[in-house]
């Protein structure tokens, strides 16, 4: 065998080998990316479906139930391209078809819960603020107009305004039933100064009316009582400015 062919062989040894070596890098990588593909698109319908069946029932409303039901089958879809043997996945899908046909008339059965602690406000924000991340996401994949997201966005400020409403007026009911009427002025008079920091406070002036009459009656309550403590911020009062300051609209908003 002559040199040349020698030569020639061996280059071409070693041309297969790289392109082989390439071959596998691409395969690996196509595996590596179908992985992070199925592991996001998994997690995202897990967050639709958390939320969907976890906010309490009275901030759950059809339109938002199909909006969520709606993102959830269209990731759905893109996640059985990539996981087409899950029968689980195929069965959510069927229900969710069932349900999102409905329009309108899909079916809420979310309970409503009271919103009672701090911990039980904070589960509850923590589920719009998850809400607000899918509507964003859903968006810049085309799944949702512009117009359509920026108008779920000021929707889930109302809902959240309507949380912060709940919790400081039930929060100071349950001071008053204890007959503790310094936490409870405390309470309302937070619940009124988060109500007169919103943009649209003309939509709740009925409820600022309202925080404001029970502030009033706590006030006088603590009048009639001794002297105020000289620290009446207390485990409550931290709580409640902990819940305020903690807001997720104080983040940019991609919708503003």
């Amino acid at each position: 065998m002559s040199p040349i062919v020698i030569t020639v062989l061996v280059l071409v040894g070693i041309a297969l080998l790289v392109a082989i070596g390439y071959i596998n890098h691409l395969v690996e990588n196509r595996k590596l990316e179908q992985a992070r593909l199925k592991a996001d698109l998994s997690d995202r319908c897990r967050r639709c479906a958390d939320v969907s069946e976890s906010l309490p029932g009275q901030f759950m409303s059809p339109a938002l139930k199909l909006l969520l039901s709606g993102f959830e089958l269209n990731l759905s879809e893109r996640l059985l391209a990539v996981d087409k043997q899950n029968p689980a996945l195929k069965q959510r899908m069927e229900e969710l078809r069932g349900l999102v046909a409905k329009g309108e008339a899909i079916p809420v059965k979310n309970a409503p819960q009271p919103i009672l602690t701090e911990a039980k406000a904070k589960d509850v924000r923590f589920l719009f603020e998850a809400l607000h991340a899918q509507l964003t996401r859903c968006a810049q994949d085309n799944m949702l107009p512009r117009a359509e997201a920026q108008k779920w966005v000021k929707e889930i400020r109302h809902l959240l305004t309507l949380l912060h409403i709940e919790f400081f007026g039930n929060l100071g009911q349950q001071a008053l039933q204890q007959g503790q009427p310094r936490q409870a002025r405390l309470a309302f008079e937070r619940g009124a100064q988060y109500l007169q920091k919103q943009p649209e406070i003309g939509r709740y002036q009925a409820q600022l009316k309202q925080m404001e009459a029970q502030l009033a009656h706590a006030n006088a309550l603590v009048l009639e009582t001794s002297q105020p403590a000289a620290d009446e911020q207390s485990e409550l009062g931290d709580g409640l400015k902990a819940l305020d300051e903690d807001d997720i609209w104080k983040k940019k908003n991609l919708y503003d």
